[in-house]
């Protein structure tokens, strides 16, 4: 069976470290065409996977069966937009749009295509929220009561870029950034939330979009969320701290999976998303715990998901209808720390 065509719109840190070579390493991939206008990530695009480096998304057109949308968050909704028009299937980066009302509207505009939109959420396949996510469904915590996740670093010294000098207009910031995955994995293991609060700062000289945010999430069945998203941490919490009624789980450290992507090895390797045994969460009571093996990483499964989607009808491997949700409750955080009020949702 022929490959499907891939057009990858963005060869930046998401396409070239991640969308690249997971394109390249899925069955039934082939990375065909790249746009970018940097030289020398033209050449490499070409060097390493063979792809047709091209400057316009127009020029996909005739070139791809299915676009993925990397380029930087401002143009996520107009580029998406731009290929469901002429009937391809579109895979954008988080996040989605800035707004629920803008997702939504892409949204129809597939459905009314009959064409497939997913977004990458890849953090719902890193190998300790698998882990999490396992606990929680083997009913080895009990009921979870109260859910913490983080995404810390210590970065005193701004990097600069788009996603800390941009404004609102380049949908830049932790809130965006890193909350689009840490909001996503709440809802996804807890459900639906029903208040929002939002604590969001910009700590640094020379950073215009906030760079130390906390979100609290009271879900409808009753749990609560807390989200740390900080380029000021000094001292790093947790990656998770899941607490239910019978046993908690701590887990430290990062995923592996993109560590490694950024070190070149390919996500085919039978060792890439497998977790050090050092670094295993704990399970179990602060007097009685033990070890628990990290559930491998799975960031492949996205794009298999994407191939059975377009050759076996199969769902989409991230309802987007999931990621209105999300954006809407980013919006609410936002609202939160703007007003200083507990945002209500419906």
């Amino acid at each position: 069976m022929t490959d499907i065509r891939v057009g990858l719109v963005g060869y930046g840190t998401a396409g070239a470290y991640f969308h690249a070579p997971l394109i390249h390493a899925t069955p039934g991939l082939s990375l065909a065409a790249v746009v970018t206008g940097n030289p020398a990530r033209r050449a490499e695009a070409a060097e390493k996977y063979g792809a047709t480096p091209v400057s316009d998304v127009e020029e996909l057109w005739g070139r791809c069966d299915l676009v993925v949308v990397a380029s930087p968050n401002r143009t996520h909704v107009a580029t998406a937009a731009a290929a469901l028009t002429p009937g391809l299937p579109v895979v954008v980066d988080k996040p989605l749009a800035r707004t629920a009302a803008e997702a939504r509207e892409l949204v129809r505009l597939a459905k009314e295509r009959g064409l497939m939109l997913t977004v990458f959420q890849n953090r719902r396949w890193d190998g300790d929220f698998r882990t999490v996510r396992r606990l929680v469904e083997e009913g080895r915590l009990g009921d979870v009561l109260r859910f913490e996740s983080r995404f810390e670093r210590w970065r005193p010294v701004p990097k600069g870029g788009w996603r800390e000098t941009g404004g609102a207009e380049e949908i830049g910031g932790l809130l965006y950034d890193l909350g689009s995955h840490l909001v996503d994995q709440a809802l996804q293991l807890l459900g639906p939330a029903r208040e929002v609060y939002c604590e969001s700062d910009v700590r640094r000289e020379g950073v215009a979009s906030d760079d130390d945010t906390f979100i609290a999430l009271t879900h409808a069945g009753g749990a609560r969320s807390h989200l740390w998203m900080s380029s000021v941490a000094a001292w790093r919490g947790p990656r998770f701290r899941v607490l239910g009624s019978s046993a908690g789980f701590v887990k430290y450290g990062m995923d592996v999976q993109e560590e490694r992507l950024r070190a070149g090895m390919s996500p085919g390797s039978p060792e890439f998303g497998e977790d050090d045994e050092g670094s295993w969460g704990l399970l179990g009571t602060e007097e009685a715990h033990r070890a628990e093996r990290t559930e491998p990483g799975a960031y492949l499964d996205f794009y298999r998901g994407v191939v059975a989607a377009l050759r076996e009808g199969a769902p989409p491997p991230v309802d987007p209808e999931s990621v209105i949700d999300t954006l809407t409750v980013i919006e609410a955080a936002h609202l939160s720390a703007t007003q200083r009020i507990v945002t209500h949702l419906g």
